[in-house]
């Protein structure tokens, strides 16, 4: 019998990243920010590698301010929204729709409030929101669990940031196999 790849694997050519509301003034107060914005780096690195498209939401950010650095200048155009959930921000999402890109990869800051509804109404959609669990946090550890569990209840998916990346490149032969292994390697624990 061949070997059967299944459909649940997130697969670089359906996939796309979607990074919210990762700003200036709303990220001091976060609980594990610096590896919220260290793994949200890291995983826009490694969507250029393997063409996996990505774009940003800033919340009101006349207010909030902009993108943190090291991640404003990798999403130059991110969408601004006042709604809490980023699947208003049609443009990009749509253009993944028509790209047959359905695996919503979301990171970023409140896991309870922009990550579960964005994660919600996505998958509402028929999409397949994946949050990466280690790359998404909230200014309180209780609401950030509470986050999680509710959109696992809903069947949003929770993952991992080397799981990702290992099941993008589904193989140690890959040709960017190296590169993403060095990346990993330098992760804070």
């Amino acid at each position: 019998m061949p070997h059967v790849i299944s459909p649940h694997r997130l697969d670089p050519s359906r996939s796309a990243l979607l990074l919210v509301d990762l700003q200036e003034k709303l990220c001091p107060a976060i609980k594990n920010i610096e590896q919220v914005i260290e793994r949200s780096r890291v995983l826009t690195e490694a969507s250029d590698l393997l063409n996996v498209p990505r774009a940003a939401t800033v919340q009101y950010p006349q207010g909030l301010g902009a993108l943190v650095e090291p991640i404003r200048e990798k999403y130059a155009e991110a969408d601004e929204k006042l709604d809490f959930s980023a699947a208003v921000c049609r443009k990009s999402i749509d253009r993944w729709s028509g790209e047959g890109r359905d695996q919503i990869l979301i990171v970023g800051i409140e896991t309870h409030i922009c990550i579960l509804q964005t994660a919600l109404d996505l998958a509402a959609e028929g999409k397949q929101p994946q949050v990466i669990v280690d790359a998404v946090s909230s200014r309180n550890l209780l609401d950030h669990q509470t986050g999680l569990e509710r959109m696992a209840a809903c069947g949003v998916g929770l993952v991992s940031l080397e799981s990702v990346l290992f099941e993008w490149l589904g193989s140690s032969r890959h040709n960017c196999f190296r590169a993403i292994s060095g990346m990993i390697k330098h992760l804070s624990r």
